[in-house]
């Protein structure tokens, strides 16, 4: 509205008054009400550092996983070793998951009933995955767990057990609880066509039984440790560690630790540096907000 006080020569922020100023006019004032970085986090290298830990983890688990996979096929791997130390190490991330648990001691038929489940079914189709790609050449193999696994690590949940419950109660559904299982797919279906290059069944059972206990068991209890921060980096190390030691070939080893050593100390330097070229300004100027399906008081 017109302000009948304003003196004549003295600009207004008006469209329908014709004044004597130029399209291009900007008064010193105009800029008075910029406001910048409202309400803007400011994050921590140790936050930072706590919250890459678990795609650290996630990265030395796959590259472990193929490690173990080269070791089989070459035969310097016996696939009984395999079977006894994966379920051991199963056997021992139950006991920490299930102490870590307000109520705990109460699942533990069911997780013996699903584990002989997963048993026998593993060891029924052993025989049939074993020839599923014979008629595929190595390279369409190799192509194809490749991209299965980078979209296996894109689409895997790093979020805490806590956080994505919350997260899902708001929501209303699980967003991440689907981008969860499509990883999971992913990571079974890269497994599956490898497995389909060992020579015998009991390799082909023991590799599939560790990438159940790799990509859908470890992630839970990796979850459940993001509470304690101690605990999360003790398996980080643990798993980079013995990724590192486990690889085929020694000239794989700094690409590896490489890798690792950018995610975990290198990407949160980078965003704490970045943080100081953040501007977001706002201001009267800025369209407002549609609400859509707002509610009606």
């Amino acid at each position: 509205m017109y302000n009948a006080s304003t003196p004549p020569h003295e600009w207004q922020k008006i469209l329908w008054k014709k004044q004597p100023f130029p399209d291009n006019h900007l008064p010193p004032s105009f800029l008075s009400s910029l406001q910048r970085n409202i309400n803007l986090k400011q994050y921590t290298y140790t936050s930072l550092f706590k919250t890459v830990l678990p795609v650290t983890q996630h990265l030395s688990n796959t590259a472990l996983f193929l490690s173990t996979f080269a070791h089989l096929k070459t035969g310097r791997l016996d696939p009984r070793v395999l079977v006894y130390l994966g379920s051991g190490l199963s056997i021992l991330g139950f006991g920490i998951y299930e102490i870590s648990s307000p109520q705990w001691g109460h699942r533990l038929a069911q997780a013996l009933k699903s584990s002989i489940l997963v048993f026998l079914a593993l060891a029924s189709l052993a025989p049939v995955l074993r020839t599923l790609t014979a008629a595929t050449s190595d390279d369409s193999i190799w192509a194809l767990a490749a991209g299965l696994f980078i979209l296996h690590t894109v689409l895997a949940d790093y979020t805490p057990e806590r956080i994505r419950v919350v997260r899902d109660r708001v929501d209303g559904e699980s967003q991440g609880g689907l981008t969860s299982v499509l990883s999971i797919n992913a990571a079974v279906s890269a497994s599956v066509v490898l497995a389909s290059r060992l020579q015998t069944d009991i390799a082909v059972f023991s590799l599939m039984l560790y990438a159940v206990q790799s990509f859908a068991l470890l992630p839970v209890l990796r979850q459940r440790l993001q509470r304690y921060p101690i605990l999360l980096f003790a398996l980080t190390c643990f798993v980079s560690g013995v990724s590192l030691a486990a690889l085929p070939s020694s000239t794989l080893v700094l690409p590896l630790a490489t890798l690792l050593g950018l995610v975990t100390f290198g990407s949160p330097a980078v965003l704490v540096w970045s943080q100081r070229y953040k501007n977001r300004i706002r201001g009267p100027w800025d369209p407002a907000i549609p609400q859509l399906n707002a509610k009606k008081d």
